[in-house]
């Protein structure tokens, strides 16, 4: 799979940079011309992943988030969020529905079925006191 387009980008691990990457991962992956309900799905899986990040990987202190994209040869867009951050202890459970380590702040524990539920596929990599990588992947159908 050749890749057709690609970006990175690197941003400080603030809450108010949630919108920004659902900006930049919007006006990329506008290149394939999906429609308003695919952009919608990616736009917040990235958000979901993003602000996983915030909250879980870096729990309040200051963190650089990692986002790169790929635009595939079969209008496929993949979309990695990295952080160095603390990293996951149990990666299988975390990904159970309602499972969450902030109970306090009325987090639902979905950010991964929801990114499950919005992309093609979900890949999450950790590694504890080193961070955390999410690879996900949606094909953009032509009309």
């Amino acid at each position: 799979m050749s890749v057709k387009n690609e970006m990175k980008i690197e941003f400080m691990s603030k809450s108010q940079n949630e919108a920004f990457a659902r900006i930049v991962i919007a006006a990329f992956v506008s290149q394939l011309d999906p429609t308003i309900e695919e952009l919608a799905d990616i736009k917040t899986a990235v958000s979901e992943a993003v602000t996983n990040s915030i909250i879980h990987g870096y729990e309040g202190k200051s963190g650089y988030i990692k986002m790169n994209a790929r635009l595939l040869d079969d209008d496929t867009v993949e979309i990695e969020v990295i952080d160095e951050g603390k990293g996951i202890e149990n990666v299988e459970e975390a990904r159970k529905p309602l499972f969450t380590t902030k109970p306090e702040l009325e987090r639902s524990g979905m950010g991964f079925t929801i990114m499950e539920t919005f992309m093609d596929s979900l890949d999450v990599y950790s590694e504890l006191g080193k961070g955390t990588k999410v690879v996900m992947t949606k094909r953009i159908k032509r009309s």
